[in-house]
């Protein structure tokens, strides 16, 4: 809602659903969530939100953070025509960052402009980067805001905005003069990012300014998981075949030349400042072992001289060594790790972009449980070069290896997922598809953002590999599920009763794909076939939802209620005021 004697923001920032007309749609979204926190509608917007609206309001600016997606998902009844023509900003800015929001993105850019034609939209991300060009192309969007580093750009753009002209001094900026694009110089790669905090703070301060918890949410049912994650790193030293956050595309896409690491001392300032809020877990997304060993260190050092109460979850790219984990057990009390494995297969690891060894993982993870930690969560990827559907169920049996060298301890939870639904813009794969055994057929944004109106996750897709066609790749995910769990069943780290209920969703999911296919190859008309699958659509949905896994074996046990945050660094939150702010009059 809108309170009616707070003034308007200056910038709003909206989250689309990854369609925009979800409600009205039915669409197998299949397994591209599970290993999220958010559902298929990907209504979890990107950190930059929180630290572009933390460093507005430092400039004497109000910004205001809007998730469409998660307003549109608590209600079904949710106006957002209605919603959107309440809101007078100055400028409008929409995240592209992950290309499953094309067409969500896109579609909001275009109720918001036959709103409010007069005011300017600006997107930006991974994606509105890669395709910048396209995207400032449709009549709905003004400016893209191109790289990884936002804040200053959009600050610059908004001073312009308000003289109402000088666009072309904005760094990282594409926009349009009489009809023509023009790309300003992407200038603005900072190594230091200490300035830039991640502005949870702020969020509390916009639910208390305008009287909307909802639509500040960072996703659906985030009030009963409160995890909030720290970037650690803008840029990443690794080079995964797949990854449009590889080395590889920031420095082809963001034109990234060196991997910019926070401070240790700014990320456990960040991590402080979030433990004053919440009792909710904390995730450091980026490897800190990245900048080498000195930077582990001082993290280390950080946390053991002031001991930070919340679960700590943090990242690796290669298996910790076991002294490693000693001294995290000494710095952190509770503590948790995330990896990404790719593969059980040497060959296919090295050819997405990993090199370590199965024996280093195996030396690894007992030491880590040995050490306390809490939980070791194991994810392997499908689609990946090299990688044949026996290869995938050979993951599976050396995951029931992995089990048994732990002898079944439930804090390893292993998990298997596709690539899906895209190969990522920007990422070696997508740029040079051949050399890496893949098959594209999606190139354009516009491709894009039509495919996510498909019927299912399998004509989704953007790409096939020379080892799996689409069809091959849909049918391993399945079987590998099912497999999956049962070696969880088998070694006791999911209940048998939850067990039974994966497993029935697993084949649900396939019966519910395999009538979709069906539908499409006995009906010509367009519409026919729309009438039938949306007659399906209560089906469709649940397919969508914890399909090759129970998405709760991804949580932390947390205490309930209100006590997962702490009402006193709330209340400080919202009524601390930092730099210079414009005098607000009653009923402006």
């Amino acid at each position: 809602m809108n309170i009616p004697f707070v003034s308007q923001p200056d910038v709003i920032l909206l989250h689309a659903p990854s369609v925009y007309d979800f409600r009205q749609e039915a669409i197998v979204y299949g397994p591209v969530s599970d290993l999220i926190p958010s559902t298929p509608i990907f209504e979890m917007y990107p950190v930059g939100f929180a630290s572009m609206a933390a460093y507005l309001r430092a400039q004497g600016h109000r910004v205001r953070i809007v998730n469409l997606a998660v307003r549109m998902l608590r209600n079904p009844k949710f106006d957002v025509d209605r919603f959107v023509r309440g809101l007078r900003p100055k400028l409008f800015g929409i995240d592209l960052h992950w290309l499953p929001h094309c067409q969500g993105a896109v579609e909001v850019a275009r109720v918001v402009k036959a709103h409010h034609p007069d005011i300017p939209i600006v997107f930006g991300g991974f994606s509105s980067t890669f395709f910048h060009e396209e995207l400032v192309a449709y009549p709905q969007v003004d400016f893209v805001i191109r790289g990884d580093s936002a804040e200053k750009p959009l600050a610059a753009l908004l001073a312009a905005v308000e003289r109402g002209g000088g666009y072309e001094a904005v760094p990282n900026l594409t926009w349009k003069e009489d009809g023509e694009v023009r790309v300003n110089e992407l200038s603005h790669t900072p190594t230091d990012i200490d300035e830039f905090v991640h502005g949870y703070e702020e969020m509390t301060r916009s639910v208390v300014r305008y009287g909307d918890l909802a639509s500040v949410l960072p996703f659906y049912d985030w009030m009963d998981y409160p995890i909030m994650p720290v970037m650690a790193t803008r840029g990443c030293n690794k080079n995964c075949v797949f990854c449009g956050g590889a080395n590889y595309a920031f420095k082809g896409t963001m034109e990234r030349e060196h991997t910019a690491f926070r401070s240790p001392e700014a990320l456990l300032k960040d991590i402080r400042t979030i433990a004053g809020l919440s009792r909710g877990p904390i995730f450091i997304i980026g490897d800190p072992y990245q900048p080498g060993a000195w930077y582990a260190d001082r993290l280390l050092r950080g946390f053991a001289e002031h001991p930070v109460p919340n679960h700590i979850i943090i990242e690796f790219f290669s298996p910790p060594p076991a002294d490693f984990s000693a001294r995290i057990a000494d710095a952190i009390p509770n503590h948790a790790y995330e990896m990404s494995m790719e593969s059980h297969d040497p060959l296919v690891r090295t050819a997405a972009g990993k090199g370590y060894t199965n024996e280093e993982l195996e030396e690894s993870v007992p030491a880590a449980l040995r050490y306390g930690a809490e939980r070791f969560d194991l994810y392997y990827i499908i689609g990946l070069p090299k990688q044949t559907a026996d290869s995938v169920m050979a993951t599976i049996e050396y995951c029931d290896h992995l089990y048994s060298l732990v002898k079944g301890d439930p804090r390893l939870t292993v998990f298997i997922s596709p690539l899906a639904p895209f190969l990522d813009p920007g990422s070696r794969g997508f740029m040079e598809p051949e050399r890496f055994g893949y098959r594209l057929n999606r190139h354009t944004l516009e491709e894009h953002r039509r495919a996510m109106l498909e019927p299912s996750w399998k004509y989704t897709l953007n790409y096939e590999t020379e080892w799996l066609d689409r069809d091959a790749l849909v049918d391993v995910t399945y079987r590998s599920a099912l497999a999956l769990n049962e070696v969880k069943r088998k070694w006791g780290v999911i209940p048998a009763s939850e067990a039974d209920v994966v497993e029935r969703r697993i084949h649900k999911a396939v019966e519910v794909m395999k009538r979709v296919d069906d539908i499409l190859a006995e009906e010509t008309d367009a519409e026919a076939r729309r009438r039938r699958i949306l007659a399906l659509k209560g089906e469709v949905d649940e397919a969508s939802i914890s399909t090759v896994c129970d998405t709760r074996e991804l949580e932390w046990p947390l205490v309930r209620g209100l006590t997962r945050f702490r009402p006193g660094g709330l209340v400080k939150a919202a009524l601390h005021r930092t730099g210079p702010r414009p005098l607000e009059k009653k009923g402006r």
